[in-house]
Formats: C-alpha cells, sequence, structure tokens
C-alpha cells in the first residue's frame, strides 16, 4: 500500500473490478453508504479515468479528498481538481472524470437520487486529448 492510500480518510475499498471495462487504468471502490443517498469513496491510480459517460435523471456530485485530477464535460476545458472541489455534475451532461497522469485522485461519488435514474456508458477519452492535459 502506498502513502496516498494509507493517508485516506475514508477507506480505499477493493479494486474496482465491477466497473474496470468503463475505465482506463486501476481505480478502487469503496461504498460507504447505498442507504438513501449512494456514496462511495472512488481512488484512482495516476493516470486512470473513466470513459465518457451520462448520469440520467440524477446527475452526480464529486467531493475531492486526495491527489490532483481532471474533470471534462463534452465539448468544454477540463477542470483540473484538487482536495476541497466540489463539482455538481446535472443530470443527462456527458463528462468523464479521473486522475492526473503524475498523480493519484480520490473523490466521493454522490448519486443525486431520482425516480428511474440510471447510468450510460460511453466511449473511452481519447489518449491524444487525455495527453494534453
Amino acid at each position: 500500500m502506498n502513502d496516498f492510500m494509507e493517508r485516506s480518510i475514508f477507506p480505499i475499498g477493493e479494486k474496482n473490478e465491477a466497473f474496470a471495462q468503463y475505465f482506463v487504468g486501476r481505480s478502487y471502490l469503496s461504498m460507504l453508504t447505498t442507504t438513501g443517498v449512494s456514496i462511495g469513496n472512488v481512488t484512482f491510480e495516476p493516470g486512470c479515468r473513466n470513459d465518457w459517460h451520462i448520469h440520467h435523471k440524477g446527475g452526480q456530485i464529486l467531493l475531492v479528498t486526495g491527489g490532483r485530477g481532471w474533470y471534462q464535460e463534452w465539448e468544454r476545458p477540463a477542470r483540473e481538481l484538487h482536495p476541497g472541489d466540489v463539482v455538481n455534475i446535472p443530470p443527462e451532461v456527458k463528462h468523464w472524470h479521473g486522475a492526473a497522469k503524475d498523480s493519484w485522485f480520490s473523490h466521493l461519488a454522490v448519486e443525486v437520487p431520482a425516480e428511474g435514474a440510471s447510468n450510460e456508458w460511453l466511449e473511452t477519452v481519447a489518449e491524444e486529448e487525455y495527453n494534453r492535459l
């Protein structure tokens, strides 16, 4: 276990095998609660990011807790993320998020409850686009 993982204020969890097909690189997931509002601690190894995706109906909130990462909405510039940053992702917004190339990154992913909410996974973030960050 590395220093970043040891300093985490929330459990890192296990390798995120259930969603690995939607990530480039390795991530870890610890579901902190699934009662009422689902909140997961997601940790990304350097260079790891998820694919473009859309949260239908409910949206998502990211609370950055460690490292340095990125968030980007479709056809908009990427935003660098640091501990303490909050990202409110409205429903139906195509986006991705993940670690910087040279940093571990973690955030709490809060799923905004909504009747019929779902998540649609799309294409992988283009390597050339990510490498420009």
